[in-house]
């Protein structure tokens, strides 16, 4: 999946504006024009379409965080220079406040079953000899799942 995919996904399940889309990338102060944010949501065969590349969409990741849970007395994170999907599932895993339950119901609820240890090893570091990639049917199924949880009416 690319980082434009996962963006036009949380903007359709959380039915963000492009102004808010704007602001949150601003929590994370990283500034954006409507033009670009425009841009990086078009489909890939749009002659606008722009790709949206790591560190913009990792300090989306990161606005998203703190307009979930809030603005934290620490200094802002830098945005990750290179995203995997285990950086992408971590991030939106403490944006929504959730436990590895929580995760495993939102797969489950799309037909991926994966077991405890199977899902901690995607959050391991990448030196750890049980630290496993997470493939995109993974993330793919855990967006599905935060659409249902959250944009219930959508198909």
């Amino acid at each position: 999946m690319t980082n434009n995919d996962i963006l036009r996904r949380l903007r359709y399940t959380f039915d963000f504006s492009d102004s808010k889309m704007i602001e949150i990338f601003k929590l994370a102060d990283y500034n954006v024009t409507r033009e670009q944010v425009s841009n990086w949501l078009k489909k890939d065969d749009d002659e606008a379409y722009a790709s949206c590349g790591d560190i913009p969409f990792s300090s989306f990741l990161n606005g998203l965080i703190i307009e979930k849970r809030g603005k934290q007395d620490k200094p802002l994170p830098e945005p990750d220079k290179k995203l995997t999907n285990n950086i992408i599932l971590r991030k939106l895993k403490i944006a929504f406040d959730m436990k590895n339950e929580d995760v495993l119901a939102f797969l489950s609820t799309n037909g991926l079953s994966i077991s405890k240890h199977e899902l901690s090893a995607f959050f391991r570091r990448t030196d750890h000899k049980h630290y496993r990639l997470c493939k995109d049917q993974v993330l793919r199924n855990f967006l599905q799942g935060l659409q249902n949880q959250y944009r219930p009416t959508a198909s």
